[in-house]
């Protein structure tokens, strides 16, 4: 038994199973989280290694390629490269994205314990640092306060941070650039010779002071006493009371008589400003499969709470928010659906013009739709951009089938067959090009899923879910469908008059007069063009095969550019200036706070905060190692309102402000970067890569490449080395025999010099609980100039000496970080596009290579952003040529012909035509999610082109001639494809036309659909059916009429007079030879 009668027959039982599955659907939809993306592991893992007291060169040949040659053997490894700097080596390794990166790193561990014992003495073991989305922000505050400003650390640390970590699902909460209190003894050089007494005497004696001993017991009769020493410091006050020594004469030197005791905030090395005013940077991120969205929800609402606690001067500004963007792109996505969701009920209903055919193919969406949430749920996914944008996808083809079956049962009901008999045998002439369609979708949707790298990250969730949404509707399409037209379209009404079956006339409206009529006429006007067509098949071929080459004109000439993915407009733009090597923390803090009211001047309105980071925190521990910042360079994260509110875009305003920053004769480099890239990320970039061993002939040549690039390449901004310039330092350089003889050694000399320099630590002021470092230093006078520090005071066994007798202290430039990439030193050099696209950057830029002279023993390649695009649209190309044998190999097992689905799959070329013309007039990049949409509407192309040929194969079967079939096939079914092309063009429309945050990323692919459906349409329309003609034989059916005549067919013939009835009369018939087949007019007929 058919599903399709089984559904008929059963109506309860169908609606019931439907409801039950909708109502599952709904509470999946509560269930799942909401989050930006799918759950991705970034395939990162770094191993660091420090090795005090060498240099960057000597970490290098020491440690780093120790390193690399053991780790380049492990399993899965893509590419990997490393830093050598000061003390420190980083081995970064990348991995492909999707791999399993716990085993990856049990390799990684295995190998360094195997090369640790080879690695120098006074080199750490070796750490293995696996990066996640959970260590990434997800929400940030800027912390200001005024009176309050000193003690916001302690107000921080022990009232915000405690309840906000009461919030579910949060992770790690950090604070930047905190004040942070110090206790600073600071110490007059001069004081300390007259006196004749060292630092550390000073140093020793406050730490001597600031104990708390225990003595001993003490039994005393019956009890027993534990006996303490307690002398901590209440208070940093003490300090100037206590004394350090005692003259000859009895005299009693005291703290306050050599130095000045300073309870203060830490000397600044990390500055952070928010609109030029000081403030602490709060960093939240969340726990692995945490939801976004709802845990920033919760953080919100609980800083608001807390803010009632705080004195009233500390105040939040929100400085970055991750579920902003992930709420604005979610719900301009809901918003396209709920259009297409409309425009698919309007179109529905011109075409029909019937509530009720509307109805019953409007319900085939949420049932779909309802049924990807389930898969969601079960596949432990969430709700994000990827599975909205797939579900947007899906509700324009989810009616197609739908509208398939509805509107051929309609057609059977205007005929003159009952609701029940239509929904039955028109069903049964459709049902399996339905179904063959789609497995055509199938095809095209499920290698989606096997696609490896950031493709196969982006594209699994979208394949699996139009595939699941496809096939839903297909089954909907076949059982609930039939059903409900069963159910609720009405007979053509017709009576009896004198036993004969009379139709009776129905008034017709305006939908009658106006829509139906106009369909009509263009139904006929279609089958006479199809008529011409088919008798002038070679103008039509040659006038098809001239459009196709034409329009490959664009793409053969390079006038459509080619992206990777485009960038968003999220409001955030990141500027990163570097002045002068050298500069103090404090000039470099007076320059930006010049930049910054230059900034606001020029965008008082669309500019809403600035938050600028200055220095480096030398206790920041593994985090300062990613820091881009240090003394002389400036990090301002600029956030804009939002789009809707500005009339400038993002790119636009990030140009305005490289124009400012390049007024300014002390800037060295700078550049103003739009963060709206994958996944918040910078913007794409074309990075040239520059192998070479010699440093001076490297950076020589990047330096000549970009002046080159700069002057003759217009649309490159932003180009930035990665190599820094030498840094100048002062090196004390120890006579070793002198030291020797007053009883000093190099370490011992180094360390005298790093206590009068930088503070010898002297205990911990402890108040409150809250622990505060004491340090022991010369005051900044004595220490603030190459003389002052020739002048040091070293205590010897002998006496005091200078540092420069024996010692001298010389200034040089230190050799920059190494930088290593596939176990070569190279430098990167990346280079943004300003309007143009990533791909006719790379040409420009590859020509100024070509054309530049390349040193010996250097090699030069481009990567970055444009490597992956082209990575991912060579792995695309194969699947575009996988997928259309796929879609091959299923049309010919339909057909059972190797010809026709060669004819449906002409519309193919034609559709990548309608995609390259889309593209040009709409001035659009191609990118990766538009190939997408390339691939997509192969599957889509083809399915009308099924519905066309499979109806042309039943109206020949029924006996009309080749032509004549066809004209009619046409004008049959020429509704039914609009129908369909159309619900799935409109479908795209909100997708393409939304200019809400995060809508760029899905633009392309709309356009690619919407213009390469609408020319394989007409294309179907017209060169399928003529191809249909010229492949198929006027005579090929004779064959199978000499065959069916060797077999004998009942001719059944019903008396007229007798209807089916208790009184019916034998039936009367005959016996014909070799006339097999039924007509329309051969199904049965019920009054009523």
């Amino acid at each position: 038994m058919s599903i399709f009668k089984t559904a008929i027959d059963k109506p309860i039982t169908t609606s019931l199973i439907f409801i039950a599955v909708m109502v599952l659907g709904i509470f999946s939809f509560k269930k799942l989280p909401i989050d930006q993306f799918p759950e991705m592991e970034p395939p990162f893992v770094c191993v660091m290694t420090t090795y005090a007291g060498a240099n960057a060169s000597e970490v290098e040949t020491n440690v780093t390629k120790i390193m690399e040659n053991t780790l380049n053997s492990v399993d899965g490894l893509k590419t990997l490269t490393s830093t050598s700097k000061d003390n420190i080596s980083l081995v970064a390794m990348e991995f492909e994205w999707g791999s399993s990166l716990d085993e990856a790193v049990a390799d990684i561990r295995s190998f360094v314990d195997m090369v640790k014992d080879n690695l120098p003495d006074g080199a750490s073991t070796p750490l293995v640092i696996k990066f996640s989305t959970s260590s990434m922000p997800i929400i940030q505050y800027i912390v200001q306060a005024k009176e309050s400003y000193p003690g916001l650390e302690k107000i921080l640390n022990d009232i915000v941070v405690p309840q906000l970590n009461h919030v579910d699902q949060i992770g790690n909460i950090s604070l930047s650039g905190e004040p942070e209190r110090r206790v600073y003894v600071d110490i007059d050089q001069n004081k300390l010779d007259a006196y004749a007494i060292s630092l550390e005497q000073v140093g020793s004696a406050v730490a001597g002071n600031n104990l708390n001993l225990s003595s001993g017991t003490i039994k005393m009769n019956k009890e027993q006493y534990e006996l303490e020493v307690r002398s901590e410091y209440a208070e940093s006050a003490e300090i100037e009371n206590i004394v350090v020594t005692t003259t000859a004469d009895g005299k009693s030197i005291y703290i306050r008589d050599i130095a000045t005791v300073k309870d203060t905030i830490k000397d600044l090395c990390l500055e952070e400003k928010i609109n030029g005013q000081d403030g602490v940077r709060l960093i939240v991120t969340k726990q692995t499969g945490g939801n976004t969205v709802q845990i920033c929800t919760d953080i919100k609402k609980e800083i608001e709470k807390i803010k009632k606690t705080l004195p009233k001067d500390v105040q939040f500004n929100l400085l970055y928010d991750s579920s902003r963007d992930i709420v604005n792109a979610i719900n301009s996505l809901e918003e396209s659906i709920m259009y297409a969701l409309a425009f698919v009920v309007l179109v529905v209903l011109f075409f029909l013009g019937k509530w009720r055919a509307a109805l019953i193919i409007g319900i085939t969406i949420p049932i779909s739709l309802l049924v990807a949430f389930i898969y969601l749920l079960g596949a432990g996914s969430s709700i994000n951009i990827i599975s909205l944008c797939s579900l947007t996808i899906a509700v324009g083809m989810v009616v197609d089938d739908a509208i398939v079956v509805l509107e051929n049962i309609s057609t059977h009901i205007q005929r003159g067959s009952s609701p029940r008999e239509a929904s039955i045998y028109a069903t049964n002439e459709v049902w399996v090009s339905v179904i063959a369609t789609t497995l055509v979708i199938c095809a095209v949707f499920v290698p989606l899923t096997m696609v490896t790298g950031i493709a196969g990250i982006l594209f699994k969730e979208l394949g699996w879910i139009v595939t699941i949404c496809c096939c839903t509707s297909t089954a909907v399409a076949i059982s609930l469908t039939p059903m409900l037209c069963s159910k609720l379209l009405k007979n053509k009404p017709v009576h009896i008059e004198n036993g004969k079956l009379i139709e009776e006339e129905v008034k017709e409206g305006w939908y009658q007069n106006t829509v139906v009529k106009a369909l009509d006429k263009i139904d006929a006007f279609y089958a006479n063009v199809l008529r011409w067509c088919l008798t002038h098949k070679k103008v039509t071929m040659l006038g098809a095969v001239a459009f196709f080459c034409l329009s490959l004109v664009p793409i053969l000439t390079g006038m459509i550019g080619t992206n990777f993915i485009s960038n968003q407009d999220n409001g955030r733009i990141v500027v990163d200036v570097e002045l002068q090597q050298g500069n103090r923390v404090e000039e470099t803090a007076k320059i930006a706070r010049k930049i910054e009211a230059q900034f606001e001047a020029a965008f008082p309105e669309e500019i809403r905060l600035i938050s600028t980071t200055c220095g480096s925190n030398d206790e920041a521990g593994i985090g300062a190692l990613f820091s881009s910042t240090t003394n002389n360079k400036i990090q301002m994260r600029v956030i804009c309102t939002r789009k809707a509110e500005r009339s400038v875009t993002i790119d636009e305003i990030a140009e305005k402000l490289r124009q400012i920053l390049s007024q300014y004769p002390e800037i060295i480099t700078y550049k103003a970067e739009n963060q709206g890239g994958f996944g918040g990320q910078g913007g794409q970039t074309v990075d040239i890569e520059v192998f070479g061993y010699e440093f001076d002939m490297t950076s020589k040549y990047a330096y000549d490449l970009k002046s080159q690039i700069e002057k003759n390449v217009p649309s490159a901004r932003d180009i930035d080395i990665s190599r820094e310039k030498d840094r100048p330092e002062l090196k004390v350089i120890v006579d070793k025999e002198k030291a020797s003889k007053l009883g000093l050694t190099s370490a011992t000399i180094s360390t005298y010099v790093h206590n009068r320099v930088n503070g010898m630590n002297a205990g911990l002021l402890k108040e409150d609980g809250d622990e505060y470092y004491i340090l022991v230093r010369l005051k900044e006078e004595n220490r603030n100039s190459l003389s002052l520090i020739n002048d040091l005071s070293i205590p010897t066994t002998m006496g005091r000496v200078k540092l420069s007798e024996i010692a001298k202290v010389e200034e040089y430039w230190a050799p920059p970080e190494i930088e290593r990439k596939s176990r070569q030193r190279m430098l990167t050099m990346k280079v943004t596009p300003y309007n143009t696209s990533l791909g006719e950057l790379a040409v420009e830029v590859q020509k100024i290579i070509d054309k530049s002279e390349i040193p010996v023993g250097c090699t030069v390649m481009l990567s970055g952003a444009y490597e992956d695009q082209q990575e991912s649209f060579a792995d695309m190309g194969m699947l575009l040529a996988l997928i259309i044998f796929l879609v091959y190999v299923v049309m010919a097992s339909q057909f059972e012909s190797l010809a026709k689905p060669f004819m449906i799959m002409m519309a193919v070329p034609f559709a990548i035509s309608g995609t390259i013309i889309a593209l040009l007039v709409t001035n659009t990049y191609l990118d990766m999610i538009g190939v997408l949409g390339v691939i997509m509407l192969v599957g889509i192309v083809v399915k009308n082109g099924i519905v066309l040929v499979d109806y042309i194969d039943l109206m020949r079967d029924r006996g009309y001639e080749l032509n004549e079939a066809i004209a009619l096939s046409g004008q049959s079914r020429l509704r039914p494809v609009l129908m369909t092309a159309a619900t799935t063009v409109l479908g795209m429309i909100p997708m393409t036309l939304s200019r809400a945050e995060g809508s760029e990323m899905w633009v392309s692919m709309g356009i690619v659909v919407i213009g390469g459906l609408c020319v394989s349409t007409l294309v179907t329309l017209i060169i399928v059916p003529v191809l249909y003609g010229i492949m198929s034989r006027h005579g090929e059916r004779d064959l199978q009429k000499e065959v069916r005549g060797q077999f004998i067919f009942m001719d059944i013939d019903v008396n007229k007079d007798e209807i089916a009835g208790p009184n019916t009369k034998p039936v009367k018939g005959s016996v014909r030879r070799g006339e097999g087949g039924f007509s329309d007019e051969d199904e049965p007929v019920r009054i009523g």
